[in-house]
């Protein structure tokens, strides 16, 4: 091949290329990583890649619920920048591995040393975070997937340090083993031990500076440490610099759960000095993720929203494992995938909802690891994660959540899953003797005087059952179908028909009582609905909406009900009322997850324009572009799938059954990019805020009258239409052939 040859397909591949760097910026533009850090939405604005293992995120150093994830959009200091973070959960964990530069050193003493700052010198983006401190040091980061880039610049004439606090801790977590050893003038290494939410934590790391560091000064936090190591409970290590006369300083630090090896190996991941590239790789990550969505429309404040819930969808689950698959579980057993990787942080009693039927459609190759993560979780610890973190089973929450998460997977066949295995390890969670299994199976449902949230723990368990049994279906298991088909109708034994809500029985068989629809207890011995009460509580059932229907009598009686939800008093009774039960409408509280699915409710009983109307009026009021923009907490991308799929117009109510329920979309166009080079289009005409209703709907050009439509339709592509307007067509949907399945058949 001759020079000119060369040149030519040089010069054809950057004009080839072209069209994809200008539209590089065109969807993370709209993201921003401040929503969500205020109010009770307990997110982090730092950087990270999609699914990530580093979270490297500021750290106010302030204690309570609302500082969760290490940072609160209220507060005005900063005491560190470390490299995990939860997204959006309600209890405050990992802040791992802190690093905070100062000016000169940090007396040994000083365990918490904090730093002001004003928002106004605060910027952050997808994979890009930065800050300039009162103190006039500027920092910014961004991130690989094991592997943070640090770029720290001080002031002209300044001692530059850099801090390392391994006994940095908030909320719940202590460290309990900490370590940090000098490998050259440019490297340390070290671990830290800890417990907290997660009992077993462990955390290895391995930083590199581009500039060698004149001075490693270690502590204890007592007294320095003579040598190149120290070890205890809170060890700090600080770096000392040459004036750098206001030339930054780069720094790199991995992570590993296996050794400090590994995080070695894990600072390849950046090579050289770069951040500007790094940066834009990262950006570039993010909007492949963004793209899989495209939107159009008028609003940009909308978009904003969407955009900004899309990217809070790829924080969780995190990555657990290093490069080759390999991991340290929490029996300190070195572990490597078959293939794939092992990842952490499942909010499943959150999650199964709405963002994991979501990952069907946006990551259908990252489901397969999800679940063979979880069938991972089952051989190292004998059941089905409940809410893992650290690969430590905090039995967080009620249910088991990870079976309608599999259970979807299995029902539209996503490959490379063990299919017979995770059947067994389903029923095996369904047949455990812990977390109230045992006086469901003897009594049919759970007693309260035997173990509380009694009432939300048999309706979980109930749904949860129901996906069992679709499995069994699946493979022909024709006696599993059945009895937990049967176990799935536990929820009737606690229906009460003389007051319209599901209640708490004893094992006597009676009520408990006094019964007061309104009363919301936070501890869980005592409570009979988690984090809620019967108003919220008596609408889960999502499997069987008609015979929850016909249980209250008709489906006249029934969309009463939904109505009266929506409409009572915004009151709670109690004296510990849960923190969680927020965003209220009436007794609906969109803050939390139990009531999401109860507005698509509607359309299973007849009247879809019910549905349309009270999803524009969530989305309207609960959803905004502001820090405190989310009505409760985030928990791991729920709270925004449900933006995500809300505002494109469909939801899964029942979300193992394939079916995903239009609502009231607020776009012109949603496109998905799905697997295959397929795409599916749903194009809204005259959508407006004052146009929430469906007048009727084409699908690939042909009348459409279902109010649902099948995940097997959207992944043969096409294109769904809805004709909006300021007035509802209650004709829309009110056919029983119209409506979305149920497990009990209309009357």
């Amino acid at each position: 091949m001759n020079k000119n040859t060369i040149i030519k397909r040089l010069v054809m591949s950057f004009f080839a290329a072209m069209p994809l760097l200008t539209s590089a910026q065109q969807l993370i533009k709209y993201v921003d990583p401040f929503i969500g850090t205020g109010g009770h939405g307990h997110t982090y604005p730092g950087a990270q890649v999609p699914f990530g293992m580093v979270q490297l995120s500021p750290d106010n150093g302030s204690e309570g619920w609302d500082w969760s994830s290490g940072y609160h959009y209220s507060d005005s200091v900063i005491a560190g920048f470390s490299h995990m973070h939860l997204s959006g959960t309600g209890i405050g964990d990992w802040c791992d591995i802190s690093v905070m530069p100062s000016i000169g050193f940090i007396n040994d003493t000083i365990a918490m040393y904090r730093e002001k700052f004003s928002h106004k010198n605060e910027k952050a983006s997808p994979g890009f975070y930065s800050v300039k401190l009162d103190n006039g040091i500027s920092a910014a980061f961004t991130t690989t997937e094991r592997c943070g880039l640090h770029e720290y610049t001080f002031p002209k004439g300044a001692t530059p340090v850099i801090r390392f606090n391994l006994g940095f801790a908030i909320n719940w977590d202590k460290p309990l083993d900490t370590y940090i050893k000098q490998v050259n003038d440019s490297t340390i290494v070290g671990y830290r031990y800890s417990e907290g939410w997660a009992h077993v934590q462990r955390v290895y790391f391995a930083a590199r500076t581009a500039v060698p560091f004149t001075k490693l000064y270690l502590s204890n936090g007592k007294e320095s440490s003579k040598g190149t190591s120290a070890k205890g409970t809170g060890i700090k290590g600080q770096l000392m610099f040459r004036n750098m006369q206001g030339k930054p300083i780069l720094m790199k630090v991995a992570l590993s759960t296996v050794s400090t090896e590994k995080a070695l190996l894990a600072l390849q991941e950046i090579q050289g000095w770069n951040f500007e590239a790094v940066k834009k790789q990262a950006e570039n990550k993010w909007e492949k993720e963004l793209q899989k969505i495209l939107v159009k429309g008028k609003d940009e404040t909308a978009k904003k929203v969407f955009y900004t819930a899309l990217y809070h969808t790829c924080m969780a689950p995190a990555l657990y494992s290093d490069a080759d698959g390999s991991y340290q579980n929490v029996q300190g057993e070195v572990k490597k995938m078959a293939t794939g990787q092992r990842y952490n942080e499942f909010s499943l009693w959150d999650t199964f909802r709405a963002l994991d039927p979501l990952f069907s459609l946006t990551q259908p190759l990252k489901i397969t690891e999800f679940v063979n993560t979880m069938l991972a979780f089952y051989k190292e610890n004998g059941l089905l994660p409940i809410w893992d973190i650290s690969s430590w089973e905090s039995n967080t929450m009620t249910g088991y959540h990870s079976i309608p998460v599999i259970a979807d997977a299995i029902l539209k066949n996503i490959k490379g899953i063990d299919v017979p295995e995770a059947f067994a390890a389903m029923k095996k969670s369904a047949m455990q003797d812990i977390r109230g299994t045992n006086f469901y199976r003897q009594y049919g449902y759970v007693p309260q005087d035997k173990y509380g949230s009694s009432v939300t723990v048999t309706v979980e368990y109930a749904y949860d059952d129901w996906c069992i049994a679709q499995v069994a279906k699946k493979l022909g298991k024709q006696d599993d179908y059945e009895t937990f088909m049967k176990r799935s109708a536990s929820w009737k034994i606690l229906f009460d028909p003389s007051t319209g809500f599901i209640r708490a029985k004893n094992s006597d068989g009676n009520w408990v009582t006094p019964f007061d629809p309104y009363l919301s207890e936070y501890d869980d011995k005592k409570s009979m609905y988690t984090e809620g009460n019967a108003w919220q509580h008596s609408f889960f059932v999502p499997h069987d909406v008609q015979g929850l229907a016909n249980a209250h009598g008709s489906d006249e009686k029934f969309i009463l009900k939904l109505d009266s939800l929506f409409t009572v008093s915004s009151t709670l009774n109690g004296e510990n009322i849960p923190p969680d039960v927020s965003g209220l409408i009436g007794q609906y509280a969109h803050g939390n997850e139990p009531s999401h699915h109860i507005a698509y409710m509607y359309s299973f009983v007849g009247a879809a324009w019910k549905t349309q109307q009270r999803v524009r009026m969530i989305v309207d009021s609960m959803y905004h572009a502001l820090p405190d923009g989310y009505a409760g907490n985030e928990d791991c991308g729920q709270m925004s799938a449900w933006g995500v799929w809300s505002m494109a117009g469909l939801y899964p109510e029942n979300p193992s059954s394939g079916q995903y329920v239009f609502g009231s979309p607020q776009f012109e166009e949603v496109k998905f990019n799905l697997a295959g080079n397929k795409t599916f289009i749903i194009r809204a005409k005259n959508t407006a805020k004052s146009h929430p209703y469906i007048q009727s709907a084409l699908l690939n050009n042909k009348p459409y009258t279902k109010t649902y439509i099948a995940h097997a339709t959207i992944l043969a592509g096409g294109i769904l239409e809805f004709a909006m307007s300021d007035k509802p067509n209650k004709e829309f949907g009110k056919a029983a052939t119209s409506r979305p399945t149920s497990a009990t058949k209309e009357k």
